[in-house]
This record gives structure tokens, C-alpha cells and sequence, in this order.
């Protein structure tokens, strides 16, 4: 099992609860060589996870003016660079070159409740992932997985209460379109993981062979 955070990220750190192991270098090699203690002990459903930068400012104030402002724009700009770093991925380009539909990944924003989705009127990680679409080309996977309850808003709780939080949060509709295929899970900020490691176990349970995460920003471990 590699570690949660294999590919590129910001400075190296855990995320709080270690799940997201360490950050590579540009070159896709981890930074001790294999994998570490944390990912050893309790590894991930997901595979891997693309972080763009730490949450930090003035990222942080960015994403926020974006999730709770509704700045759109500032999805497009985000998910841009986020696209054009998954495009230097030789593993991540190669995939989504794959024209055949068998081997075509899945893009997959994180979904939203609906009562979470009507009050805010739209999904910020649906808005980044149009970027992701247009330059991988790939179609963003629509009535996949969604929200099955409505939950907490994470930021709120406790890291305990997080990952009680999450417990069965997604439900998958369509478990055909799921057998065997490579999924990329777009969201905009992972946390504690909890989130990410939520949807990656439903996909899984479902018959995806490989979850990799696509974020904007990762809070680093203080």
C-alpha cells in the first residue's frame, strides 16, 4: 500500500490524522523511500492524493470566498492549475489518454447533500472539476455516488466526531459503471481525510479498483 500522498504536494506533512502519509516531489518518488509508519499501520481505501498547495493563506481565503461567497471563477482558475499539475503525472496522463471505455477513469466530484446543495446553490468541488474534464478529457461522472444523508459541516467537529460524521455518507446508484474502473475524486480542501476516505471505501465496496483524490489544498499537521 503506498502512502495516501504519493504524487505531488506542498511542503511534507501529515494531515492530522495521518492519513495522508507524506509529500512527494516532482518526480513521483516519496520522500523516505517507502511507505510511511502511519499509512503502514491504518492504510487508506484510497490510493493516492494530488494536493495542489497547503491551506494556507492566501489559498485559504481563496477557497472560502469560493465556497461560501460563491466566486466561481476563482473554481476555474484553482481547478486550471490543478488540472495542468495532474497532466504532468506520466501514470495520471496516461490513464485519462486511455479512449477505450473500460479503461477511461471516472472524474467524480465529491457530492453534496441536497439540503447542503440547495443552500449553497451549487458544488464548489462539481465547479473545479470542470477544468479537470476539459484538459484530461474526461467526462465528470454524474449520478455515480451521491449523498445519501445529510451530514455536519466538518469544519465544526472535533476529529472524533469527523469520522462519526461520515460514517455511510454516500450511497452508490450505479454500481456497473463503478466495477474495475480508476476513479479520480475531486474535492477542494482535505482536512483530517475523513471525507475522501469515506467515499473511497463506498467506491471500493462497489467494485472501483483504484481511488485516486485531486485537491486544491491540504491542511498541513500543527
Amino acid at each position: 500500500m503506498r502512502c495516501a500522498l504519493r504524487w505531488v504536494g506542498p511542503a511534507p506533512a501529515a494531515t492530522p490524522d495521518h492519513k495522508a502519509g507524506h509529500a512527494d516531489d516532482e518526480s513521483g518518488r516519496d520522500d523516505t523511500g517507502g511507505t510511511c509508519p502511519a499509512c503502514t499501520r491504518d492504510p487508506p481505501s484510497f490510493d493516492r492524493t494530488l494536493a495542489l498547495v497547503d491551506y494556507s493563506p492566501p489559498v485559504d481565503r481563496l477557497l472560502q470566498n469560493l465556497k461560501f461567497r460563491g466566486q466561481l471563477p476563482l473554481a476555474t482558475a484553482l481547478g486550471t492549475l490543478l488540472a495542468r499539475a495532474a497532466a504532468t503525472l506520466p501514470a495520471v496522463n496516461a490513464m485519462a489518454a486511455a479512449r477505450t471505455g473500460s479503461a477511461l477513469p471516472l472524474l467524480l466530484p465529491v457530492p453534496l447533500s441536497r439540503e447542503r446543495l440547495a443552500e449553497r446553490g451549487f458544488n464548489q468541488a462539481h465547479e473545479i472539476a470542470r477544468p479537470l474534464a476539459r484538459i484530461l478529457r474526461l467526462k465528470i461522472a454524474m449520478g455515480v455516488c451521491v449523498r445519501s444523508r445529510h451530514t455536519d459541516a466538518q469544519a465544526t467537529l472535533t476529529m472524533d466526531e469527523r469520522r462519526v460524521n461520515m460514517r455511510g455518507a454516500f450511497a452508490v446508484l450505479q454500481r456497473q459503471a463503478l466495477i474495475g474502473k480508476t476513479v479520480f475524486v475531486v474535492d477542494d480542501v482535505m482536512t483530517t481525510g475523513h471525507t475522501l476516505e469515506s467515499l473511497a471505501s463506498c467506491l471500493k465496496r462497489h467494485g472501483a479498483a483504484h481511488v485516486f483524490n485531486f485537491v486544491i489544498a491540504r491542511t498541513p499537521a500543527r
